[in-house]
């Protein structure tokens, strides 16, 4: 059985976004959304994960995270995902990479 170790990326009050990584690497990502009775998740994890593994991954997210955060829901329902990361995109650092290139053009030759 694979060792997962959960990392925290964002919290608000009604919502969570965690990273899943193993000891080898990142295998996907789970973003929560709590409710008065229900908790919803997205799972998103590589391919290369099948059935049984991501059954279990579901039951260590509800361990681990969900019941820990909330212990009287009433429901937990999951969306899953499978597919290889794309990559992460994000509106700031496209403009730092502006910014440095930029800089580089304006530098004397």
């Amino acid at each position: 059985m694979a060792e997962y170790r959960f990392e925290r990326e964002a919290r608000t009050a009604q919502s969570e976004q965690w990273v899943i990584e193993t000891p080898e690497h990142s295998i996907g990502r789970v973003d929560l959304h709590f409710t008065e009775s229900t908790t919803y998740a997205t799972l998103a994890v590589h391919n290369s994960i099948g059935d049984d593994e991501v059954q279990t991954l579901i039951a260590e997210i509800d361990d681990r995270i969900v019941m820990s955060a909330d212990p009287y829901r009433e429901d937990f329902i999951v969306t899953v995902w499978r597919g290889a990361e794309a990559g992460v995109f994000a509106e700031e650092a496209d403009e730092a990479s502006d910014d440095a290139a930029g800089a580089e053009d304006d530098a004397p030759a």
